[in-house]
């Protein structure tokens, strides 16, 4: 399994515009095979850092979504609906491979 964390650098006047973005999301990549594991937004702390992880079955599954979803419709939305309002500024993006309790990780690799 492979989990990409996103680090994005939002504009604290339009978290709003970020959530919806997010919602966008949430309900998006689970159409390519991916498990979201949400949007975390600013509460404490610095305004302006938001975050969301998400997982696929392996780097190829990764890749295979990303090809997929770049002629998508909906995806396209999600995009443009970014670019429009300017919900955040910058992202970056990492991967890791999660390391679960014994007890979870049967059919986890």
């Amino acid at each position: 399994m492979i989990t990409c964390y996103l680090r994005y650098e939002v504009n604290p006047g339009k978290l709003a515009e970020f959530e919806t973005y997010g919602r966008m999301w949430l309900e998006l990549l689970p159409r390519f095979g991916g498990i979201h594991h949400g949007y975390f937004l600013p509460s404490e702390g610095a305004s302006d850092v938001a975050l969301a992880m998400f997982s696929f079955p392996s780097f190829a599954a990764y890749e295979q979504y990303r090809k997929d979803s770049a002629g998508d419709p909906d995806v396209q939305k999600a995009i443009a609906f970014a670019t429009q309002t300017r919900c955040f500024i910058r992202y970056e993006r990492s991967f890791f491979r999660p390391v679960f309790p014994k007890e979870l990780e049967g059919g986890r690799g």
